[in-house]
């Protein structure tokens, strides 16, 4: 008979089992510890100090390569139903010259579609005279339909064209052309690259006026700004049917900006 408590301890399965298994667990975790510690050597713990900031600000100046504009036709009739057809006989007229002229249909769109009562608000006063507050409820005289369409032209060629045949069709509240770049991030990229460069170039120069060398980036923020784009609006008066000129539109060219703060290191 084993009279040595230890030994009938660890001469059970059960325990011997259990005992293997948190062995086992720590193992394990100090594996991990020792992983998680060889990776982050010579990292610094506590944040960078010795440090500059530099700033960088940049422009791009690109051509467009898309116009887009926009434009409406409405109508007014005593029903719903009758300002509706007069809206879509006029907007598919307009539809029709817009893909005639080889804008694909990716490129037309409609941005709204609007059915308005009208109300007409009687005046008992005669002109001149003090008037009672006046509590009779307006009337519905007809409704308005109008629908707003957007179309982008990859042709820039084409933006006069374009305008003076809306023009002739006689459709209201013609507004553009916006000239932009189809890629609406080439131009911010392109700005951004500038400025990080100036930066760059920026931070080298410092580091060798202070006789210190430039680490590693510890922080980095950016902010883009906008470009001008002229917008040129054809009302209906502007372009009558018997209009024959086609308009000139010049699209220039567009200049994007971005401004960037680079942290580095120095040592």
């Amino acid at each position: 008979m084993n009279n040595n408590p230890l030994n009938e301890i660890f001469n059970n399965g059960t325990v011997r089992i259990v005992v293997i298994g948190v062995l086992s667990i720590l193992a394990l975790f100090l594996l991990a510890e020792t992983i998680h510690t060889a990776t982050n050597l010579g990292r610094p713990g506590v944040p960078a100090t010795d440090t500059i900031t530099v700033q960088g600000e940049g422009q791009a100046t690109l051509a467009p390569d898309v116009a887009r504009i926009s434009f409406t036709v409405d109508n007014t009739a005593k029903t719903v139903a009758e300002a509706q057809a007069a809206t879509t006989k006029q907007a598919n007229a307009a539809l029709d010259y817009v893909k005639g002229q080889g804008i694909a249909e990716k490129d037309v769109k409609t941005l709204s579609y609007n059915i308005s009562p009208q109300y007409s608000y009687p005046n008992p006063c005669v002109p001149g005279a003090l008037c009672p507050a006046y509590t009779g409820a307006p009337k519905i005289t007809g409704y308005q339909v109008s629908e707003t369409i957007q179309v982008t032209m990859r042709d820039l060629a084409l933006v006069g064209t374009m305008l003076g045949g809306l023009g002739k069709l006689e459709v209201q509240n013609v507004n553009g052309p916006a000239f932009a770049l189809d890629d609406s991030t080439a131009g911010y990229d392109a700005a951004r690259a500038d400025a990080i460069n100036k930066a760059k170039t920026q931070a080298t120069l410092l580091a060798k006026q202070l006789g210190v060398s430039l680490g590693k980036i510890v922080n980095f923020s950016e902010s883009s700004g906008g470009y001008l784009n002229p917008m040129y609006g054809y009302g209906a008066g502007m372009m009558s049917a018997k209009a024959e000129v086609v308009p000139s539109v010049p699209a220039g060219e567009n200049t994007y900006s971005a401004s960037v703060s680079v942290t580095y290191e120095i040592r």
